[in-house]
């Protein structure tokens, strides 16, 4: 896969960003994006807490989603006239407590040329998106998997 050119990737940061007013709120911040791979932080900050000090399930439940969308649209960006992606389901694992910044790292299950088939196939493709929550020394925190789909746009 190539490397996802600095053009594509501001274009797909300030229109997630546009598109996704919560996560603005939160102040989710972009740290690498590339074809098939993102990863964004969410800043530690009190108002965001949970009741033993770390960040809510709710933020970080916020950020997995939003890394699993920054992909989908850095991928199928392209697309967007003729599908909508849209969540299908999404199941997350906290494993440890967070404490400070949390980092999301998001990466594409199925290969992009297999979805695009599907869709061109007259189908409406299905396709997981795992990410990693963690701290940024390493430590892992929670995984999610989000399932996607690119519903064919009517007309």
């Amino acid at each position: 896969m190539t490397t996802m050119d600095a053009e594509t990737a501001e274009f797909v940061k300030s229109g997630f960003l546009a598109a996704v007013p919560f996560a603005r709120t939160l102040g989710v911040e972009f740290v690498e994006l590339d074809h098939g791979r993102a990863v964004l932080r969410l800043p530690d900050n009190a108002d965001h807490h949970n009741h033993v000090g770390g960040p809510h399930a709710g933020a970080m439940f916020t950020l997995a989603e939003s890394a699993s969308g920054a992909i989908v649209i850095g991928t199928f960006g392209d697309l967007l006239g003729r599908a909508v992606p849209l969540a299908v389901s999404a199941e997350i694992r906290y494993r440890k407590l967070a404490m400070g910044d949390v980092v999301a790292e998001a990466r594409l299950v199925r290969p992009r040329a297999e979805v695009v088939a599907e869709l061109d196939a007259g189908g409406r493709p299905e396709f997981g998106v795992d990410v990693e929550l963690r701290t940024p020394d390493g430590t892992p925190t929670g995984a999610m998997t989000v399932v996607w789909t690119l519903k064919p746009s009517a007309g």
